[in-house]
């Protein structure tokens, strides 16, 4: 009985604690959302913004330069901080990376929104920590309900987003201790996000309608051609990790005056977009304008070019290596769906189902996420196909390399079934 009293009270505590933190984290999820699809449409609508795209790189250099104090660190530096509480969270980190993000998409760069939404909620949740004078014991957890508030409202995966928060801090290893307030903190946040009016995309996938369920349809030839793909999806999750390290530290090996290196990768984007259009600026969910390509049109046939999977990919890796901000979360969504639609094609799979497939499965790769990837496709398509959910997630998973995007991430287990050293 004393025990069911202890669970009750740590239960009570961790409402108390988390709610703040979710309502605050998914609030301003909200707000930035909000600010993100107002910009998207400002830049698609005055196209020749771009142009400005060097000089918001270098006021964004500026801005962290003179205030960041050490909230350069991004989501590695939360990570860093689950790991080794030391204090290194500013709460300033949160309105830099909000307007340094909403600078880049602006302006034209390609990146992503899952990175402010985890900096905010890591930088949220440092603070109410602070406030209510956590024990050090304790930091983690509310970091990690930090985190999974944030994912879990900017994708409105709140499954996903507790895992994420979960999985992410290591290779291979998931500590469940935190498992309870990272659920109370993703599910509060996203339902806060979903208060203010601010909705998410919808994504469907028409064949996960036919049939009854997923053993009753499960086709062993089918499954062989997506753990082909899933292969591949691996290896592109590869690339895009070792081309964003690689080409970050050369150019701060090469570049000595710091903030011309934002200004070149602006000219840098101009240039590409010049030569390959405009299609992979900005986050590519959705296609404001007819014929364009974006995620939404990786489902359909004929949505995607064969090497559009590719160009996203420099596009991302240029802009983020460069110094602008965002995430790298949704450009792998792109990658991944219109990757899925092309090799659909060679295939002979389904396009929406490999697009879908592409979408988790890349993603998996580069964050090594793969169960928590496998639960967003079940939360973003349904679960009919949840057994190719699983093995296109872990395939990709296995197949990405040792590690992936964020480098404060530990490798606790080899992922070939032998202790790293």
């Amino acid at each position: 009985m004393s025990e069911f009293v202890s669970i009750v009270k740590q239960f009570g505590r961790w409402i108390v604690l988390v709610s703040p933190i979710a309502f605050l984290v998914g609030s301003l999820t909200a707000f930035f959302l909000w600010l993100l699809d107002l910009v998207t449409n400002t830049r698609e609508m005055q196209p020749e913004l771009i142009y400005f795209l060097p000089l918001a790189g270098v006021l964004i250099f500026i801005l962290y330069h003179y205030f960041g104090k050490n909230s350069e660190g991004g989501n590695n530096l939360i990570i860093d901080e689950i790991h080794e509480p030391v204090g290194r969270i500013p709460l300033r980190m949160a309105p830099l990376v909000l307007i340094s993000t909403i600078l880049t998409h602006l302006f034209g760069g390609s990146a992503g929104r899952e990175g402010t939404a985890v900096q905010i909620g890591g930088s949220v949740a440092n603070g109410i920590g602070r406030i209510f004078r956590i024990r050090k014991e304790e930091n983690d957890v509310v970091l990690k309900a930090g985190v999974a508030a944030g994912f879990g409202a900017v994708f409105g995966t709140p499954f996903a987003g507790a895992v994420f928060a979960l999985e992410v801090i290591a290779i291979g290893k998931i500590n469940f201790k935190a498992l309870i307030p990272c659920l109370l903190a993703s599910f509060l946040a996203n339902l806060t996000c979903l208060f203010w009016g601010v909705g998410h995309t919808h994504y469907e996938i028409d064949f996960l309608s036919q049939g009854n369920s997923w053993l009753e349809d499960l086709d062993f030839n089918l499954l062989m051609k997506i753990g082909l793909a899933s292969v591949l999806f691996g290896l592109v999750s590869w690339l895009f990790s070792f081309s964003s390290h690689w080409l970050k530290d050369f150019i701060n090996q090469k570049i000595p005056v710091k903030w011309m290196i934002p200004l070149l990768g602006g000219l840098l984007i101009i240039a590409l977009s010049k030569v390959f259009g405009s299609d992979y600026l900005g986050l590519g969910v959705e296609a404001i304008k007819s014929g364009r390509i974006s995620i939404i049109s990786a489902f359909s046939e004929g949505g995607t070019d064969s090497f559009s999977w590719l160009l996203k990919l420099v596009f991302t890796v240029v802009t983020l290596s460069f110094g602008f901000k965002g995430g790298e979360v949704t450009p792998l969504f792109f990658i991944g769906a219109t990757l899925g639609n092309t090799l659909a094609l060679w295939l002979g799979v389904p396009i929406d189902l490999l697009a879908g497939l592409g979408f988790i499965a890349v993603f998996s790769g580069a964050t090594n996420t793969p169960l928590a990837s496998s639960i967003m496709g079940i939360e973003l398509f349904g679960p009919h196909f949840s057994i190719y959910f699983i093995v296109a997630c872990f395939l990709a998973y296995f197949c990405s390399g040792p590690t992936g995007i964020y480098r404060s991430q530990r490798k606790e287990v080899s992922k070939f079934f032998r202790r790293e050293r």
